[in-house]
């Protein structure tokens, strides 16, 4: 089978699966899942060697540890801190115990095993939970954060994880590489990504292109995890820590935005791979075994994050809901199982009965937590969470970062309402942090980087770009694909404020208008007029110059006739001040 036709068969199965669950709140992951099992070797056999996929698709995973690094923020770890370590620190290790301590008195397996797969089944599905909590709408209240803190602890714990399994290997260690090295190889990477990356990053975004800084965040993620490979670590480490390096950079939406596409049909392909790796026959053999095993799997970590949250003074009701939704087997659980069968750590009928229960646990968790949320009448909120919940993402969104839309920038800070600032150049971005402002670099016109600053929680956009065309197609992106966002857009003169009211923008801001009446009021006062005079007089023209605006406007006038309307509005406009002038005398 050529390259072609593979492709043509994992997108063709996607594009079915995903939309199919994700239309029965299953989620994407199950989808892919079953996907894989039915274009494997198990049912249609279209592909029959899905080792060799999964190989390429495990850089997908690399990329995805590169992401969740970028989204830990040390100051955002450091605000959790308690949460993360209690809260998400108490249900891994307790989870892990009470699987690992069943794996070894109930099914006799060894120490290595039982802590293995104890670990591997004590993950949650980090995409699938939050989606659950999103649907519930309990994200964004004190349970949800607790339970997001969970979900947090789990992604930290990864890596040290994924080591452990190392560890255990049986493989023969004679060829492996000093300790000096890999530790080397780590201090390596600390100091590339927080001395060189940035100003590199800085270059290609002064002088190349949207397709060349997409080549340098692909080259930066593969470079480190194959940096660490070499060494004898994992890819996933040297991705990770490259995220936590880059987490606090100017680069850091657009670097997300520029990997999110690759990253989402790499990890697609890697759980379709997995997918083809089930193998059916053993659910055949074992029916009773694997379904009761995945459902005691969900009784086990329902019942831990139940304690844990209760302890945390989480309401009973809330903290079961928030337990069930996090009690599936995770993503790196397939990770693992792959690393552990690679390096001799389990053998491979027993990574495929632990695939197969996670996959199981992901299918029966979404009809449990609909049928919780029904019968315990819980799918609202209660009003008290409003006043209650702490929110951390920005509510405006300020797309341009010069002097137009600094001004509103500094008045948002002084007045403690959370904004996210995108501007394109990366000189004048470094120049800005240095006074405090949260301004990162990017494209403001693309969605995916609009989605990863937050417009999809964020109430209002500013758009104080400079160029024309720019704003006039986010007001466009922004108008398709988040309609509920306020836009308030800057105008470059009257005629391109008439173009923006015909693309359905009614709040926009004549750039020079109000420094323009600000100046005539003081030339006004230099004359001789009085503050009270001088303001009326600007107020008068104001009024006036707004009529025939909205006239423009009203009338959807071509250029020639916004010419013809212009001079007629110079002689209405003297003869209101020769009528004002005399009503005054």
């Amino acid at each position: 089978m050529t390259l072609l036709s593979s492709a043509a068969i994992f997108f063709g199965a996607a594009v079915i699966a995903v939309p199919l669950f994700k239309r029965l709140k299953l989620g994407a992951i199950l989808g892919y899942l079953i996907a894989g099992v039915v274009i494997g070797p198990s049912v249609l056999n279209f592909i029959s060697d899905p080792y060799t996929i999964l190989h390429f698709a495990e850089l997908g995973v690399v990329l995805l540890l590169f992401v969740i690094g970028l989204e830990l923020e040390p100051a955002v770890l450091w605000r959790m801190r308690n949460q993360i370590i209690f809260t998400g620190g108490s249900q891994l290790v307790f989870s892990a115990a009470l699987i690992g301590a069943f794996c070894m008195f109930a099914l006799g397996l060894n120490e290595i095993y039982s802590i293995t797969i104890g670990f591997a089944l004590a993950m949650s599905s980090t995409p699938f939970a939050l989606q659950l909590m999103e649907e519930q709408r309990i994200l964004i209240t004190p349970p949800g954060k607790q339970g997001f803190s969970v979900l947090l602890m789990q992604d930290i714990a990864v890596i040290p994880i994924l080591l452990l399994v190392t560890s255990f290997s049986t493989l023969p260690t004679e060829d492996g590489v000093a300790w000096y090295i890999s530790a080397g190889a780590i201090v390596g990477v600390l100091v590339a990504g927080r001395y060189l990356v940035n100003p590199l990053l800085r270059i290609i975004a002064l002088y190349g292109s949207s397709e060349v800084m997409t080549a340098a965040a692909l080259f930066l993620v593969i470079v480190t995890a194959m940096s660490m490979s070499a060494v004898g670590l994992s890819m996933g480490m040297g991705a990770f820590i490259a995220g936590i390096l880059l987490a606090n950079s100017s680069f850091k939406h657009q670097l997300e935005a520029e990997i999110e596409p690759f990253k989402g049909l790499l990890l697609g392909l890697f759980f379709i791979a997995i997918g083809m790796t089930l193998d059916l026959q053993l659910l055949i053999e074992e029916p009773q075994f694997l379904i009761g095993a995945s459902l005691l799997l969900l009784v086990i970590k329902t019942l831990v994050l139940f304690v844990v949250l209760a302890i945390a003074k989480q309401r009973k009701q809330d903290a079961m809901r928030i337990g069930l939704m996090l009690a599936q087997g995770g993503e790196f659980t397939f990770v693992m199982m792959t690393l552990a069968v690679s390096v001799a750590v389990l053998p491979e009928d027993i990574a495929s009965r632990v695939n197969l229960i996670v996959g199981l646990s992901m299918a029966f968790t979404s009809p449990l937590v609909i049928l919780y949320a029904t019968f315990f009448n819980t799918k609202d909120c209660p009003p008290v969470y409003e006043s209650a919940n702490v929110n951390y993402d920005p509510e405006v969104i300020i797309a341009g970062f010069g002097r137009f839309g600094q001004i509103t920038g500094r008045i948002l800070r002084a007045n403690h309402i959370q904004f996210t600032a995108l501007d394109k150049d990366a000189a004048h971005i470094e120049f800005v942090k240095q006074f405090g402002s949260k301004v990162f670099y990017g494209d403001a016109t693309q969605v995916e980087l609009l989605k990863k600053a937050g417009l999809t929680k964020a109430k209002t956009l500013l758009v104080a770009i400079d160029n024309k065309a720019d704003i006039n197609k986010l007001v466009l992106t922004v108008q398709h694909h988040f309609p509920d966002v306020n836009i308030i857009a800057r105008a470059v003169d009257r005629q391109h404020a008439a173009e923006l009211a015909k693309l359905g923008v009614f709040c926009h801001v004549r750039e020079l208008l109000g420094g323009g009446l600000a100046a005539s009021i003081r030339v006004l006062e230099s004359q001789g007029y009085s503050d009270q005079e001088a303001q009326h007089i600007v107020n008068l023209f104001q009024t006036h110059d707004e009529a025939l605006l909205q006239d423009v406007i009203d009338n959807d006038m071509a250029f020639e006739q916004q010419v013809s309307n212009a001079k007629k509005g110079r002689e209405e406009l003297q003869s209101i001040f020769e009528n004002d002038a005399r009503l005054r005398k």
